[in-house]
């Protein structure tokens, strides 16, 4: 059994015949829609619903023992994707398109070939589980051995299917200076600016304070740190290899932060915690209010951000053994109100009509005035915002997946209290907002709860009747005893109600002399809780009243059918103004937190998305710090967020006067 999957030499296998016909859909189609054909091995199908475990051995080229690490996806997510999502590197320069043949992993199950495997692996080395990590989709739990990066990247591969050329601002140089004397009498800064031949940078006052100590505590031999074209620090010594920055998405609940070695192009740390705005209300409106109300309240929600951002700061660098004061960068994609709030500037214009935007480009700062204490002369860029509801969270997102590049109509939907949306044809690209409130993150729903231990995330229901014992089956996250519902739970729980026949397409439950006709196996749990009609999704005890149960209520289904009904009616009046339908589509990208673990199938199901074949519906992952992190790698895709402020049309809905009417059209299910 081969475990090198260094140096190989090309398997002369042919690829076998590729078109398969299934479900009217044959391989070349496939291909089309982004997939590979799969020869060689048995393709897992699946439905796009529930979660799969990938336990990730990454070994250590120092020799280290390996780091253990597991993580639940979406079916269909490729092993590259889920890899990049939770910040485990995998060596890549092509943007996971199967041409540069360096995500090499090691899989313990058997999994289709692809003609890039072929091309790549030994037959030995393919029959010992050798595959290219961008290729394998995950449709079943996983064990995958990640070899050590090998190669410095000349490249960096962020974002779904993006391709990033290294050239981040944070560059450094070292350089030997020859000591002054009589004859040469050229100043410090000039002798330092002249050994750097290919830099013309300005040098800074922190610099210029710096400068005559270091080089002389240095013996001449130090290391000049430049931040674009500004010289911002002379360092003792060799410390090229220590370059750092730190991608933030600032979201309104939660907010991630990932450390990035920019020598490398790969993420050294990953953390996320609640937003600590959180007691000022779930949601911008909320806490746009409470500045509105009292006027102390603003310094202590900025106050909040930056404890926040301090606090994810202090740990991602702990995870990666870095210094703080060698994070020289750090970009932040958040909605134009938490921009706002961070940066201290009154939000109330953005929470009132005509809703308008103090900028729509941030200014640069230093991360000490947003309360980080890292590099001292460590920048803080924001990216540009559409809208006053279409943000630098969304501006990220688009950066990260392309929107601007690709010729296919794709739909791009970041899910949560306000659902951005944006529709490109590949020529044209529209935005809005729809208010979809909390519903997705488990605000307003009775038995709802943010997506933690205990939490069901994903529901099936089984109609057959002499199966009671799996007439529900509960995805729970920590696989602990349930305890709540959370947003995607909520979605799967409808569309299988839907599906069933329990809730009919107006979104009420049927009645209750219907039910055992309709689902003799689950009629039984339509109850009542006082008045109000409930489903009992878990009992604690065979016994237990309605009320100590886990339950979706006739209300919650309410809450939902009103937030998808603004999204699709969203996505409907954007295509109308592409004059495109529906089945136009060519990919829906469902991106954020919870779109990233929505189930295809009952996204489709209740029509939160367009009627399509749920491979067309690509969980996106976060693309907002994807974006984040690619504006620190590449100064050029920095200039390309910037762009998209003048590609980019944004479609008020607020005063379109079909909107109520399409509303109401788009509530059925």
């Amino acid at each position: 059994m081969s475990t090198d999957p260094g140096d190989t030499t090309e398997d002369p296998a042919e690829d076998p015949a590729e078109v398969v016909e299934e479900d009217g859909y044959s391989v070349e189609h496939l291909r089309r829609e982004g997939l590979m054909t799969s020869p060689g091995a048995e393709i897992v199908p699946h439905d796009g619903t529930g979660r799969v475990e990938l336990s990730f051995t990454v070994e250590d080229s120092g020799g280290a023992p390996p780091n253990q690490r597991s993580v639940r996806v979406p079916p269909g997510v490729t092993v590259f994707d889920s890899a990049s999502w939770n910040g485990i590197a995998i060596d890549s320069t092509c943007g996971g398109h199967g041409t540069c043949h360096k995500c090499k992993v090691r899989v313990d199950t058997s999994t289709p070939i692809s003609r890039h495997d072929v091309r790549t692996f030994t037959r030995d080395q393919i029959d010992a589980g050798w595959r290219l990590a961008c290729l394998v989709q995950a449709t079943r739990d996983l064990k995958v051995t990640v070899p050590p990066l090998t190669t410095r990247p000349k490249a960096a591969t962020v974002g779904v299917g993006r391709q990033v050329i290294l050239r981040p601002a944070v560059q450094k140089r070292y350089v030997e200076l020859e000591e002054p004397n009589l004859a040469d009498q050229r100043t410090d800064i000039d002798r330092l600016l002249g050994a750097i031949d290919d830099l013309a940078p300005r040098p800074d006052l922190h610099a210029l304070r710096r400068l005559p100590h270091v080089v002389r505590a240095a013996d001449w031999k130090v290391t000049a740190v430049i931040v674009d074209e500004v010289l911002v620090d002379v360092e003792p010594g060799d410390t090229t290899e220590q370059r750092y920055a730190i991608a933030f998405d600032l979201g309104t609940t939660t907010v991630v932060a990932t450390l990035l070695d920019v020598a490398l192009g790969t993420p050294v740390g990953v953390a996320s915690m609640l937003n600590k705005q959180q007691p000022y209300g779930g949601d911008v409106i909320t806490r746009i209010s409470a500045t509105m109300m009292d006027p102390a309240t603003l310094p202590r929600l900025q106050q909040a951000a930056a404890a926040t951002l301090s606090e994810l700061a202090q740990q991602v660098c702990r995870e990666g053994g870095v210094d703080p004061a060698h994070v020289y960068e750090v970009a932040i994609a958040g909605n134009a109100t938490m921009t706002a709030l961070v940066l201290g500037i009154d939000p109330e214009p953005l929470g009132v009509a005509p809703f308008v935007m103090s900028t729509a480009q941030p200014p640069t700062v230093l991360a000490t005035d947003l309360g980080l204490d890292l590099h001292p002369r460590a920048r803080a860029v924001f990216f540009p915002a559409l809208g006053a509801y279409v943000g630098g969270d969304i501006v990220a997102g688009m950066l990260a997946t392309g929107m601007d590049r690709d010729k296919r109509t794709r739909l791009f939907i970041d899910v949560g209290t306000n659902c951005e949306l944006v529709v490109s044809d590949g020529d044209r690209i529209l935005s809005t907002a729809a208010p979809a409130g909390p519903a997705f993150e488990g605000g307003a729903i009775k038995c709802g709860m943010r997506a933690a231990d205990g939490a069901i995330e994903v529901i099936k229901l089984d109609t057959t009747p002499d199966a009671p014992d799996r007439a529900v089956q509960l995805g729970v996250i920590g696989d602990v005893e349930p305890k709540g519902l959370c947003g995607s739970g909520l979605v799967d729980a409808v569309a299988e109600l839907v599906r069933v026949g329990l809730l009919d397409s107006s979104g009420r439950f049927i009645p209750d002399e219907q039910a055992p006709e309709v689902a003799p196996a689950l009629a039984d749990r339509l109850t009542r809780i006082g008045e109000e009609r409930v489903f009992v999704l878990h009992r604690p005890h065979p016994d237990a009243p309605a009320d100590e149960c886990v339950v979706l209520s006739q209300r919650d289904v309410r809450e939902l059918q009103f937030a998808k009904a603004a999204i699709s009616t969203g996505w409907t009046l954007l295509l109308e103004e592409l004059e495109l339908e529906h089945r136009d589509v060519q990919q829906v990208l469902m991106a954020g937190s919870f779109g990233s673990y929505i189930s295809p199938a009952s996204a489709v199901r209740i029509g939160l998305v367009p009627k399509l074949p749920v491979l067309r519906i690509v969980s996106a992952g976060n693309v907002a710090g994807e974006g984040a992190k690619m504006a620190l790698l590449s100064v050029r895709e920095r200039a390309g967020a910037a762009a998209l402020l003048q590609e980019v049309t944004y479609v008020e809905l607020s005063d379109r006067p079909d909107f109520n009417d399409r509303f109401v059209d788009q509530l059925s299910f």
